[in-house]
C-alpha cells in the first residue's frame, strides 16, 4: 500500500480525545504500510487555546476567519491526496461550504468520521456567542456526500444510514500496547472514586454528588476528577487534579473507581463510552449509567458496573469501597473486554482496510 492520506480535522494534533483515540493512534500503522498522513486540523494551537477561554472575542473572531483562509488554501492542495479523511467537520463554524466543494466541484471522495450525536446543539457557556455560527444540519449533508462513513457506535450509525448505506462501525479504541499498558493498585490504602473529563461534561457529576455525599457518612475515600478546570465540588473527599496530556495514564492509575454518570437524552445515546474505555483498560472497575453504549460495554457485575437511580449508585459505589478483591476480579475482567473488543490491536485490520 501506498499514497498520501490527508486527515482534515477540528483541532491541532494531539490535543482532542476524539481525535487522539479515533485516528492518531493509527497513524504509525499507516506509515508502516507506506501512507504518507499529512494531518490538516481547522484550528491551530493559539486559537484552539483561546478558544475556550472567557472573553477574547475579537482574538477568537481573528482565528476563525484565519483558520478559514487556510482551509481554501488547502482546497488546491487535495490533488496531491490519494485519501481524504474529514473527522466531524472541516470547518468548526458555518455551512457544508467546504464538503459541497470538496464533493461536488473538486470531485474527491472523502472518509467521514464522526464519534458523537454532532447534529445536536452542544456548546459550552464560555463560547455560548459563538454557538449561532454553528449549522448543526449541516452534518447530514457531510455524510451524503462521503464515499464512506465511519460511526462510533450503532447509534450514531443508524443516524448516519438514513444518508449513506455505506456506513461502518469502529469504536472509540484505547492502545493498550503504548500508552494504556499499566494497571491500577487496588490494594492502597483509601480506594478513589474517579472521574475524568472537561468542564463541558461535568455538568452529568451533579447528580453523584448526594450520593457521594452519603457515602463520605460511612467509608474513607477520596473522590478525585481529573479536568481542564476545577468544579469545585462541595465535599470533604473532594480533590481536583488539572488534566495534562504528559500525565494523563499516571492520574487515571490513580483511580480504583471509575465513574461514567449521563442522563438519558439524546445527546448522551451518541456517546461512545470513552471515559468508561478508559477506566477499563487500567483495571479499575468502571460504574456507568446504563446510558447507550454503555450497556453494550459493560455486563452489569462481569466486567463492571451499571447504575441507574441514586440507590443503585450508592449500592454498588459502596460494595466497591469495601471489597478490594471484588475490585480487582471486575477490573481484570474489563481490561480483558477492552484488549478483545475496544483496542487498537483488535480493529487495525479494519481501520486499514478503509484506505484501501
Amino acid at each position: 500500500m501506498s499514497g498520501t492520506i490527508y486527515f482534515i480535522v477540528p483541532y491541532p494534533f494531539g490535543e482532542a480525545p476524539s481525535q487522539r483515540f479515533r485516528f492518531e493512534q493509527y497513524i504509525p500503522d499507516l506509515e508502516a504500510q507506506g501512507y504518507r498522513v499529512e494531518v490538516h486540523p481547522f484550528y491551530d494551537y493559539k486559537t484552539w487555546r483561546t478558544l475556550y477561554t472567557q472573553g477574547n472575542s475579537a482574538k477568537k473572531a481573528w482565528g476563525i476567519v484565519r483558520s478559514f483562509g487556510k482551509r481554501l488554501v488547502l482546497l488546491f492542495k487535495l490533488r496531491k491526496a490519494d485519501h481524504l479523511f474529514i473527522h466531524r467537520e472541516m470547518a468548526h463554524v458555518g455551512p457544508p461550504i467546504l464538503e459541497w466543494l470538496v464533493a461536488k466541484v473538486f470531485r474527491r471522495k472523502y472518509i467521514f468520521d464522526f464519534d458523537d450525536a454532532i447534529w445536536l446543539p452542544n456548546y459550552s457557556e464560555t463560547n455560548a456567542r459563538f454557538h449561532r455560527l454553528k449549522a448543526y444540519w449541516k452534518v447530514k449533508y457531510c455524510i451524503k456526500w462521503a464515499a464512506k462513513v465511519t460511526a462510533g457506535n450503532e447509534y450514531l450509525a443508524s443516524y448516519a444510514r438514513q444518508f449513506n448505506p455505506n456506513v461502518q462501525i469502529i469504536p472509540t479504541t484505547i492502545d493498550t500496547e503504548n500508552h494504556h499498558n499499566v494497571r491500577t493498585d487496588h490494594q492502597r490504602e483509601k480506594p478513589i472514586i474517579g472521574w475524568t473529563g472537561t468542564h463541558t461534561t461535568s455538568q452529568y457529576l451533579e447528580d453523584i454528588i448526594p450520593v457521594l455525599k452519603k457515602l463520605e457518612e460511612k467509608y474513607d475515600f477520596i473522590f478525585r476528577v481529573i479536568s481542564n478546570e476545577d468544579p469545585k465540588f462541595d465535599l470533604k473527599s473532594f480533590d481536583f487534579v488539572k488534566w495534562t496530556k504528559e500525565t494523563e495514564i499516571f492520574d487515571l492509575q490513580q483511580f480504583t473507581i471509575g465513574i461514567m454518570p449521563l442522563r438519558h437524552d439524546i445527546w448522551s445515546e451518541g456517546k461512545c463510552g470513552f471515559k468508561g474505555l478508559q477506566y477499563m483498560s487500567l483495571g479499575i472497575v468502571a460504574v456507568m449509567s446504563p446510558v447507550g453504549v454503555n450497556t453494550s460495554i459493560v455486563h452489569d457485575g462481569i466486567n463492571g458496573y451499571l447504575a441507574e437511580t441514586p440507590k443503585e449508585w450508592e449500592e454498588r459505589l459502596a460494595h466497591l469501597l469495601t471489597d478490594s478483591s471484588k475490585r480487582a476480579e471486575i477490573g481484570e475482567a474489563g481490561r480483558i473486554t477492552i484488549e478483545d473488543q475496544y483496542s487498537v490491536n483488535a480493529h487495525r485490520k479494519q481501520y486499514l482496510t478503509l484506505f484501501q
